[in-house]
């Protein structure tokens, strides 16, 4: 058993399989999911898996450019919206909002994988757009650092805490 590495076989080979720009999205247990999706369903029993820990899990796993969710989270769920900063933090991530209803007609049809959380509370849904190592793509003196690289490598060094405008 390797250590220090997502267990789930289904998950780690999903986000494996992850390039640039591709979307995840991470959901609580009563999120739309379309039959055609590829799902992977880790709600146990109400509150389990929780959200939190689905997201924990998946930024140890990939860089994550993104992470775009209803504008609600911050005002009717402040609690779980700063969970979601700490989360975030130092991760290089900017938050981003749309409409629920974005969320459940585009975003989810356009992911390429959607982890179903065992989480009962509102505004726990996330969509979050894959990136690259932001200092390994980069990493040869001869190339020139693109601008968007340097800004997120800045909030990464900076452990900065991403919040939503």
């Amino acid at each position: 058993m390797k250590g220090g590495t997502l267990l789930h076989p289904e998950l780690a080979r999903s986000l494996a399989t992850l390039g640039h720009t591709d979307l995840v999205m991470v959901t609580d247990a009563g999120f739309p999911i379309p039959a055609d999706a590829h799902r992977i369903d880790l709600g146990l029993l109400p509150g389990l898996i929780d959200v939190r820990d689905v997201l924990k899990s998946v930024l140890a796993g990939i860089f994550v450019e993104e992470a775009t969710f209803a504008p609600e989270l911050k005002s009717h769920h402040p609690r779980l919206y700063q969970e979601v900063q700490q989360i975030f933090t130092g991760s290089g991530a900017v938050f981003s909002s749309t409409s629920h209803e974005t969320l459940c007609a585009d975003h989810v049809h356009r992911a390429k994988v959607v982890i179903r959380s065992g989480s009962f509370e509102p505004w726990a849904n996330f969509a979050l757009v894959a990136s690259t190592d932001p200092f390994a793509w980069f990493a040869d003196e001869d190339v020139t650092v693109l601008p968007a690289y340097v800004e997120r490598r800045a909030r990464i060094r900076n452990r900065e805490v991403p919040d939503l405008s």
